[in-house]
C-alpha cells in the first residue's frame, strides 16, 4: 500500500520464490534451450530462451522474459529477434498503471501502449498456461 492515499499502487517487490518456481516449470519443457532464474543481467526475471528447431531460419533468438511480484501482479515479455535486426513482441501484463485495467496484453509486433484489456487466471501454473499456449499457436503458425 503506498505511504500516500494519492500516490498510485505499485507491484510490490519481485516474487522470488514464484520465480524459481517458474523456472523449474519452464525448464521441463521441451519448449525452451535454456531457462535461467534470476541471472546476473535479470536479477527480477526468468530469462527462458526457445528451442530455434521451432522457428523458421530467419529467427535467431525467442525468449520469454517473465517478472512476477508478492502481489501477484506480473509482466511476461515474448520476444522474436530476426537476422534483419527486427523484432516481434508481445507482452501479457497485470500491474496498476494508466493505460488500461490492471490485466492487459500488449500486442505484437511492437507491444504497443495502450495494450488491451483481458482476463487472466490468478494462480501462475495457469497463467503460464495461457501464455504458453498462445505462443504454440504462434509457433504452429509459421509452420502451417
Amino acid at each position: 500500500m503506498p505511504d500516500d492515499p494519492t500516490d498510485p499502487p505499485t507491484t510490490g517487490p519481485i516474487d522470488t520464490e514464484i520465480l524459481d518456481r517458474i523456472a523449474a516449470h519452464l525448464t521441463r519443457s521441451a519448449r525452451f534451450d535454456d531457462v535461467k532464474a534470476r541471472p546476473a543481467y535479470a536479477l527480477n526475471a526468468v530469462i527462458a530462451d526457445y528451442d530455434l528447431g521451432y522457428f523458421p531460419g530467419g529467427v535467431t533468438r525467442a525468449s520469454l522474459r517473465i517478472r512476477w511480484f508478492e502481489t501477484d501482479d506480473f509482466s511476461i515479455h515474448f520476444s522474436e529477434h530476426y537476422r534483419t535486426g527486427d523484432s516481434w513482441d508481445c507482452r501479457w501484463d497485470r500491474h496498476p498503471n494508466d493505460h488500461n485495467t490492471r490485466e492487459h496484453f500488449h500486442p505484437p509486433p511492437d507491444a504497443s501502449t495502450p495494450g488491451t484489456d483481458d482476463d487472466y487466471p490468478e494462480e501462475w501454473r495457469n497463467v503460464l498456461a495461457v501464455v504458453l499456449s498462445r505462443l504454440d499457436e504462434r509457433i504452429n503458425a509459421f509452420w502451417n
